[in-house]
């Protein structure tokens, strides 16, 4: 089994920045892809953005938010600059990930609460 465990959601005021991480472990080979998505009350879950060999953002998001990684620790990071109330939903992470069993699957975290208040 895999495990994806979450950090550092919160409230934070508009105008203010946080930073998610995500740290991946269990029956893994390899980490194809990480990202963040997320949702908000009533609406769908969307993509906030997702690495592999570069990044990739939805247009929300561009220039305000960061992804990275750290390959030797499976995590993955989300800086968050310039939250506004729209921002508000919860955060998801993400791994597309092989197992030593050789078999690729998509896995989640449980979700870290994101809110910005006005």
């Amino acid at each position: 089994q895999v495990q994806l465990v979450e950090s550092g959601g919160g409230l934070v005021q508009a105008g203010g920045s946080l930073r998610l991480s995500c740290a991946a472990s269990g029956n893994i080979l390899r980490i194809n892809d990480m990202g963040w998505y997320r949702q908000a009350p009533g609406k769908q879950r969307e993509l906030v953005a997702t690495i592999s060999d570069s990044p990739n953002y939805a247009d929300s998001v561009e220039g305000r938010f960061t992804i990275s990684r750290d390959y030797a620790k499976n995590t993955v990071f989300l800086q968050m600059s310039s939250l506004n109330p729209e921002d508000t939903a919860v955060y998801y992470c993400n791994a597309r990930v092989t197992t030593y069993q050789l078999r690729t699957t998509d896995y989640w975290g449980q979700g870290t609460q994101v809110t910005v208040s006005s």
